[in-house]
């Protein structure tokens, strides 16, 4: 059975995301449309569904790992910051932010605490991403298979015309 493992990240996070804004579960702060995520930053995110593709990215980095801590995804989610004439050095994004990311999608029942510090993925939430993961393989293949047979018409015609 196909897994998270065996499609790209961006399409399997832009399937999830949108698959979490669909569902209405994931409790979405008051203030996402404000926030920056990150010191480093100088804006809020243009995105106006930044925290459910964030919550994507979150599942499917832990589902990859066993466990992981606030302070891991908020170096994951970091970037470089611009110090003007001296050099860029990186800089974690907020975990403020992630860590109400990681309680949201607990919530839902995605993640669970583990014992020795930090989330990993609960028994449902794998199944969920499991799912997912499958749908978008065979959306991915049939438009392959339909690719495939629109190439194939197409070279006939060009065989008739001849």
């Amino acid at each position: 059975m196909p897994g998270v493992r065996d499609i790209s990240a961006e399409s399997f996070i832009k399937a999830y995301s949108s698959h979490l804004k669909r569902s209405g579960k994931l409790e979405i702060p008051t203030w996402v449309d404000t926030v920056k995520t990150g010191a480093q930053k100088e804006l809020a995110p243009y995105d106006p569904d930044w925290f459910y593709v964030r919550a994507a990215a979150v599942a499917r980095h832990i589902y990859l790992r066993k466990t992981v801590g606030v302070g891991a995804l908020a170096k994951l989610h970091g970037s470089k910051k611009r110090r003007g004439v001296r050099p860029g050095h990186h800089c974690d994004s907020s975990t403020g932010v992630q860590r109400n990311v990681v309680q949201a999608l607990e919530k839902i029942g995605v993640l669970e605490a583990h014992q020795d510090g930090g989330r990993k993925i609960s028994q449902d939430g794998m199944r969920d991403l499991d799912r997912i993961a499958t749908a978008v393989l065979e959306a991915e293949r049939e438009e392959a298979e339909e690719e495939e047979e629109e190439e194939e018409e197409e070279e006939e015609e060009e065989a008739d015309e001849e």
